[in-house]
């Protein structure tokens, strides 16, 4: 059975425009990667946990604060790896600046027996439709294309 995961579209209007709230992942192997490479904040799905309460939690987590609000399903997307995503889109504001991400350890660099620690998220940023179409992981371009689409 694929991984699954549930993660939170975060969005605002500023002057009429769409935004929407992704990070970027941290660690050595996303260090240089920028296009393609953001993601809305989202996570494991614990087993049989409510897939809302995941998308919740993983956004906590990742950001340091807390969302609440109306949440929409979005659709869900299978990544290229595999990785089944379940996303929801719930407007609000947060300032990116402030995010404070959980941590994860790895070996670093391989094969040297040193455990090193590192951010799941080592940025945010808003950004509009159409950079963040380019920004985010192409899998999860259907969630900005259906956020938009109920506008």
């Amino acid at each position: 059975m694929s991984k699954q995961s549930a993660g939170i579209l975060l969005y605002r209007r500023v002057s009429d425009v769409l935004q929407v709230f992704l990070v970027h992942p941290g660690g050595p192997f996303y260090k240089n990667k920028d296009n393609g490479s953001w993601t809305i904040p989202k996570g494991e799905v614990l087993d049989s946990e409510d897939l809302l309460v995941a998308a919740k939690r993983e956004f906590e987590e990742e950001t340091g604060q807390a969302i609440t609000g109306k949440f929409r399903q979005l659709n869900t997307i299978k990544q290229k790896g595999g990785k089944i995503v379940h996303g929801w889109a719930v407007e609000g504001d947060i300032d990116h600046t402030t995010i404070k991400s959980n941590h994860f350890e790895i070996e670093w660099p391989p094969r040297s027996g040193k455990q090193q620690s590192f951010p799941e998220v080592d940025r945010a940023e808003w950004f509009d439709a159409d950079t963040a179409k380019i920004k985010i992981n192409p899998a999860q371009v259907g969630f900005i294309e259906v956020l938009m689409a109920a506008r």
